[in-house]
């Protein structure tokens, strides 16, 4: 680990690429059981399994998109599109985020109904009045990267404006909010513990806004995982998924922040991530981002080059363009 003092930009360049390879290498096990997982990869998965630039080998036919080796998903896709919308319109705000991300064209088609209706209906100022799922938290991090730690109820508003052209849903904004707030402390050098305290606080914050059916249910989540993982001797794939499988809103991020805080490395969080299965491509590049951010020499940097090829990515720009906006942000 880094005994040195780190610049906000190295933190922020670890951030964009602990996000962008956590995407790619969890891609490769995302939907899957642990059933399913151990019949697709038997001695699991330790990086990208195959020929980067060759479609995944359970991908191979797939109507929808054959997607490939090192590819990135519409997470990455939407990060990326939202830290446009920041740089362009100098403000966080959902019209501009709105715009770029009608640029986006993965993961468009009715069985992903969020972003589905926003493309159908064509409309950068449309606000989602529904949706709970981790679609806005996994695009949420160029918020925490521009807004101060310090400056909670900006974090949370911000947040809030990265989330609902697609996503309106009390649980979705909490996690938004929640991502946001831990990428922001990371970046600010905060303690592992001081992180998840900060993402409780945006969570507690943004449900006491926006209230949902459930209370302050997703900040409960965040902690309540945070502390049956904390109790196990070690941290290992298959007690997790008994424990907490990534499948539903209070589940997938309270997760990712939970690795995100237990653990100090990025690539073993998207690693452990990956052989969890169920949603691991949002795990993996959300504890991926706020382990880049905590740790930026954690990131692979092999990771990093596969996944800059085959998607054509210079995150080392966008964290430039991103790093002048973070004092005074707006």
């Amino acid at each position: 680990m880094q005994h040195v003092t780190l610049t906000t930009n190295q933190r922020i360049l670890g951030c964009l690429q602990g996000i962008a390879t956590g995407d790619a290498i969890g891609k490769q096990t995302e939907g899957l059981s642990p059933e399913q997982l151990s019949r697709w990869y038997p001695h699991g998965i330790s990086g990208f399994e195959g020929r980067p630039d060759t479609v995944i080998p359970r991908y191979v036919g797939n109507a929808k998109r054959e997607w490939r080796i090192g590819e990135t998903t519409d997470d990455t896709e939407r990060t990326l599109a939202v830290a446009r919308a920041i740089v362009v319109d100098r403000q966080i705000a959902h019209a501009g985020i709105g715009r770029e991300m009608l640029a986006c064209t993965k993961c468009i088609h009715p069985g992903l109904r969020s972003l589905w209706e926003f493309h159908q209906a064509a409309d950068p100022m449309r606000v989602a009045t529904g949706h709970d799922g981790c679609g806005a938290a996994i695009r949420v991090s160029p918020v925490g990267i521009v807004v101060v730690s310090s400056s909670m109820e900006e974090l949370v508003i911000a947040a809030r404006e990265a989330s609902i052209s697609t996503h309106g849903g009390s649980l979705a904004i909490a996690a938004a909010a929640a991502t946001a707030a831990a990428v922001s402390a990371a970046i600010d050098a905060a303690s592992p513990l001081h992180i998840l305290e900060h993402a409780e606080g945006a969570a507690t914050m943004a449900e006491g806004k926006w209230p949902g059916k459930s209370g302050a249910a997703f900040a409960k989540a965040i902690r309540c995982v945070f502390d049956d993982l904390r109790s196990l001797p070690m941290l290992d794939a298959a007690d997790i998924s008994v424990r907490c499988f990534p499948n539903q809103p209070l589940t997938i991020v309270p997760l990712a922040l939970a690795l995100a805080t237990l653990m100090q490395s990025a690539e073993d969080a998207i690693l452990l991530a990956a052989n969890i299965g169920g949603d691991s491509d949002s795990v993996a590049s959300i504890a991926g981002g706020i382990l880049g951010a905590r740790h930026p020499s954690t990131v692979n940097q092999q990771w990093c080059e596969v996944v800059a090829r085959v998607n054509n990515l210079d995150l080392a720009a966008v964290g430039n363009q991103l790093a002048p906006f973070r004092h005074g942000a707006s």
